[in-house]
């Protein structure tokens, strides 16, 4: 028996689509029917003819409402849902918790992609958190070096030398290394940091030079996150890390914690002491930002001329590339799910239902990816239920 896959437009402010017209012919073939909402993939540059033409059903938004299954990038208009659907999207559960108890209440199945255990080998394929990330980060690059007043590689000419651009990188996590690697590319002398020490070898490895802190320990959890630091060490950390960005041309921000307001790393009296011209961009400007002085959504200037960029959805203005990234994450989760017997949403996957409660990746909130089913919050997700 088939399931109907209903692929809806995205709210005007987004251009990526969740499935694209070559992901429909490899669902197609495992037992899923595509409908897509008509012109769902203008945006990211799929006509509707082109979607017709690997086999999906495109039709107006009630058709395709009425699917078993809905994909979406981002949590849908409620009206779109309807009691005893599947839900397939990034929910963002621990800062809207709204959204769980709205699926509950509708008895409507809640699969969060964003809640994906990266530490699982066989998960990676399926982890729009790193896909997105990795084109955020080197978006961000380029973003900012378009702001930039100066060059970025060194160049040598009959008029001069002109020095390449120091480039801050502030995590080094997914975006941060895609950061670093671009910012290196481009020619400039990047500098980065992080918590982890065990990122400072993955940041040498793509051209960056490690900034360490005194008595920086370990702070990164099990599932690849960075852990909540103390009050004392987040000071330090700021501090150093300032001081190294003082007079640099571009600084990129990319700490975030999972489920918890971005940690603010560049406070507003360090940007007082940063150079005229240097352009922060803060790539956490949608869970409050890294800079204390960010504003979502604008390109700021302060008193001082340095450029703060508060752009949110960097990976949203890559479309194509994003919207293909996303699109593998999801038909790669969606064909784990079709068995030999059918569709199949089994509580033994640990990909779904994740670690044991007692364990750390349950109290972090890494419990797979399955939230909410018939109505009540998943047995193993009892952390998320403490937040709603």
């Amino acid at each position: 028996m088939s399931m109907r896959i209903g692929v809806i437009k995205e709210f005007e402010a987004e251009n990526r689509v969740s499935i694209v017209p070559s992901s429909v012919k490899k669902l197609s073939k495992i037992g899923y029917e595509v409908y897509v909402e008509t012109e769902a993939g203008i945006s990211s540059n799929h006509s509707d003819q082109e979607y017709e033409e690997f086999g999906a059903i495109v039709t107006d938004r009630q058709q395709v409402s009425q699917s078993e299954i809905i994909s979406s990038i981002n949590f849908p208009a409620e009206e779109l849902l309807r009691e005893g659907q599947i839900l397939i999207c990034n929910a963002d559960p621990f800062r809207h918790p709204s959204r769980v108890r709205s699926c509950n209440d509708k008895k409507i199945t809640l699969i969060s992609m964003d809640m994906i255990p990266r530490r699982l080998s066989r998960a990676q394929s399926m982890d729009v958190n790193s896909s997105q990330d990795n084109l955020a980060g080197y978006k961000s690059v380029l973003l900012g070096a378009s702001l930039v007043s100066k060059g970025i590689p060194m160049m040598t000419t009959s008029a001069g030398t002109v020095r390449p651009a120091k480039v801050v990188v502030m995590g080094s996590g997914v975006a941060g290394l895609q950061a670093i690697a671009t910012a290196k590319r481009l020619g400039a002398v990047v500098f980065a940091s992080d918590v982890r020490i065990t990122a400072a070898e993955q940041i040498e490895s793509v051209g960056g030079r490690f900034i360490v802190v005194e008595g920086m320990e370990d702070f990164e959890d099990e599932s690849g996150y960075a852990k909540p630091l103390t009050p004392d060490f987040i000071t330090k950390v700021n501090e150093t890390v300032c001081n190294v960005a003082a007079d640099a041309d571009l600084v990129i921000t990319t700490a975030r914690i999972f489920g918890r307001p971005a940690p603010v790393t560049i406070p507003a009296d360090a940007v007082k002491k940063f150079k005229t011209g240097c352009v922060i961009v803060d790539m956490n400007a949608d869970v409050g930002g890294n800079c204390e002085l960010t504003v979502r959504d604008e390109t700021i200037t302060t008193d001082n001329g340095v450029v703060i960029v508060g752009k949110t959805n960097l990976p949203g203005t890559i479309p194509t590339t994003a919207s293909m990234l996303f699109s593998n994450n999801i038909t790669s989760f969606l064909s784990s799910l079709m068995t030999e017997e059918g569709f199949d949403l089994s509580e033994s996957d640990d990909i779904l239902v994740g670690a044991p409660a007692d364990s750390d990746f349950h109290v972090q909130g890494m419990g797979g990816v399955l939230l909410c089913r018939d109505g009540s919050v998943h047995e193993n997700q009892a952390k998320l239920s403490e937040v709603i």
